[in-house]
């Protein structure tokens, strides 16, 4: 009797930019459907945040976090995250 294994193609690894703009993607996703059901966007964004911050505590420990977390000011005054930029 001979047996014949299936190969599973060996997948290359998906870089990381790549890798954040499906996760986005998921995330819009998930967001619309919480927004159908009723959910404020203050309270998603603060849930986001909470999840986000726990995972990089978990990954990187609560020292790096919170460095990385000291550091987001800079960068929202600096305008990183406004989606819509006001033209004058």
């Amino acid at each position: 009797m001979t047996t014949t294994g299936r190969s599973t193609p060996t997948r290359e690894p998906v870089p990381d930019h790549e890798q954040k703009r499906v996760a986005l993607g998921y995330l819009h996703e998930a967001w619309a459907e919480a927004r159908l059901d009723g959910i404020d966007g203050d309270c998603l964004a603060q849930a986001c945040l909470f999840a986000a911050l726990a995972e990089f505590v978990t990954t990187y420990g609560e020292e790096a976090a919170a460095t990385f977390a000291e550091r987001l000011g800079p960068r929202i005054r600096n305008g990183e995250f406004t989606l819509e930029q006001q033209r004058q």
